[in-house]
């Protein structure tokens, strides 16, 4: 019997099938990926409410009525 121990863990330069666990990683990074672009276009598309347009007109003029006051 040989006292050494086996390392239950493999080598970097093992031929160990890695490629199947990164294609998993790959594909549910894309799913995401696809998800997120869609959210982040449909919020895109919402456009900026009617209020907060009012808001910043109303803030662009003050600031010029403050610049033109000085």
């Amino acid at each position: 019997m040989s006292s050494k121990k086996k390392n239950p863990l493999p080598s970097k330069g093992s031929n160990t099938p890695k490629a199947h666990a990164d294609d998993g990683k790959d594909a549910t990074q894309t799913q995401i990926s696809q998800q997120l672009r869609s959210l982040y276009q449909s919020v895109q598309d919402e456009g900026i409410p009617e209020r907060f347009l009012d808001l910043l007109q109303k803030l662009d003029e003050a600031e010029k009525n403050q610049i033109g006051g000085r």
